[in-house]
């Protein structure tokens, strides 16, 4: 999962500036939603509550069978071709793939130890995309530094040491930096590999991985992630004036691109079936845990949300596309691939749910000002379950392609509390999602795609 402001930002620049209804007929448009629909959103509701573990037991089915899927793994193809079978299964229509080459990074072997002022193993995870160490490891003197300006005022100190990256939480944002352009800095700075303290709220001493990058300005140093526990253990033994020595080995290695798919199934349209609402999250996964809140849960809530329209038959006027969008961690080449491959068809509305299947609290809007006021009047008939929120912005990295074309854009909003707790570890498991809470993100997905695509007006660009 990667959370882009800047691109919601772009897109919500380019939402603004296109042509929309006057404020007149959109003001009468939103008005009449409450009475409209207000009955089939309590129906939808009910429905989904009333099942008390639906969505998680298809959560848990596809992570425990096939475990976590980086992009170019058997295990992700395994399980598109499992995800198609089961939509057919489910009677979902025009269930397929389409293909999308993708990045093939591989960890391979990797380990940290410290070996000064004592020895032990710690915890840690190469960084997606990073180069591997000489088949030796690297053994180097640890610099810790809590930001790129400290990195900065320090550059002389870090020649031939290994940095670390402490930087206590603030949000994913901003910590998920050391992880992604951690590199770049200190190897221009003259280190020979470096390490980053966990983009996490709360650690048991699990490491997070996660997509890094470098760049022609600087030479290609090995990456990895530590646990806050251990950043912060090394911090205070150079604090006192230890020298701490660590020894890096990485056989972590990027192959040729390989083939992966984007999956898909639909429920197709009463009226007209070529006008698309699409909504899913991504079916790859980084290479630890199971990848069960990031981002299973996205695609199976989605997924869900159609299977309980059929159940209870609502058919709208458009088709609700479901898609489980592939590489999304590390390259985000499937949500690019569906933009090229269906830019000509008229998408009504994009949904992607990729921040876990907690608690929702409603939706981020990216679109015209006309279209806001049609989704707001959609969002609070899910006042209800505390769910009728719509955010000044939203969107998400598989339907930012689809969106620069000018399709509005939402993104589930949950209470995210718990998710980087868990997010990009080992401990990404299906145990750690309520049953409750996920049936609940079924709901919302649910009433918000059906009534968007069953207006009888096209949505305001």
């Amino acid at each position: 999962m990667a959370r882009r402001s800047s691109l919601f930002a772009a897109l919500a620049l380019i939402a603004s500036s296109a042509p929309c209804l006057t404020p007149s007929l959109a003001a009468q448009s939103a008005e009449a939603i409450p009475a409209k629909y207000a009955a089939i959103a309590n129906r939808i509701i009910a429905a989904a509550q009333a099942d008390s573990a639906g969505a998680w037991n298809r959560i848990a089915e596809l992570t425990d069978r096939f475990g976590h899927r980086l992009s170019g793994s058997a295990a992700l193809e395994q399980a598109i071709d499992w995800t198609v079978a089961t939509m057919k299964a489910d009677g979902l229509e025009n269930a397929h793939k389409e293909p999308v080459m993708v990045p093939h990074w591989v960890r391979g072997a990797e380990s940290l130890e410290l070996v000064a002022p004592r020895r032990q193993r710690l915890p840690m995870l190469g960084l997606g995309g990073s180069i591997g160490t000489p088949p030796g490891g690297i053994t180097a003197e640890v610099m810790v530094v809590a930001s790129f300006e400290e990195l900065t005022q320090r550059a002389a100190e870090a020649k031939g040491k290994i940095v670390l990256y402490d930087a206590e939480w603030r949000d994913y944002g901003y910590n998920g930096s050391f992880r992604r352009i951690g590199a770049i800095a200190a190897a221009k700075a003259g280190a020979v590999a470096s390490l980053a303290r966990s983009a996490a709220s709360y650690s048991m001493r699990t490491p997070h991985t996660g997509n890094m990058s470098y760049d022609s300005t600087a030479p290609k140093i090995p990456h990895a992630s530590v646990t806050a526990e251990d950043a912060m253990m090394m911090r205070r033994m150079i604090a006192r004036g230890e020298k701490v020595r660590v020894t890096l080995t990485m056989s972590a290695q990027t192959l040729p691109d390989a083939q992966s798919h984007n999956v898909m199934g639909e429920l197709r349209g009463r009226e007209k079936p070529a006008e698309i609402v699409v909504m899913g999250g991504h079916i790859d996964s980084w290479d630890v845990g199971q990848g069960a809140m990031d981002d299973a849960g996205g695609i199976v809530v989605a997924w869900e949300a159609i299977k309980l329209l059929k159940k209870l038959g609502l058919t709208p006027r458009r088709t609700i596309r479901v898609v489980g969008w592939t590489n999304e961690e590390n390259g985000g080449r499937g949500g690019a691939a569906y933009r090229d491959a269906h830019q000509s068809e008229t998408h009504q509305l994009a949904i992607e749910s990729d921040g876990g299947v907690f608690s929702p609290t409603g939706f981020g809007f990216t679109g015209s000002p006309a279209a806001r006021a049609l989704v707001q009047a959609i969002g609070g008939l899910l006042a209800p379950i505390n769910a009728g929120t719509i955010g000044a912005s939203g969107g998400g990295a598989d339907i930012g392609p689809i969106m620069t074309t000018g399709v509005p854009g939402m993104g589930l909003n949950v209470d995210d509390t718990r998710y980087f707790w868990f997010h990009h570890t080992d401990a990404d498991t299906p145990d750690k999602l309520d049953r409750a809470e996920v049936q609940r993100c079924v709901a919302v997905m649910a009433v918000m795609a059906y009534i968007a695509a069953d207006l009888e007006q096209t949505m305001p660009r």
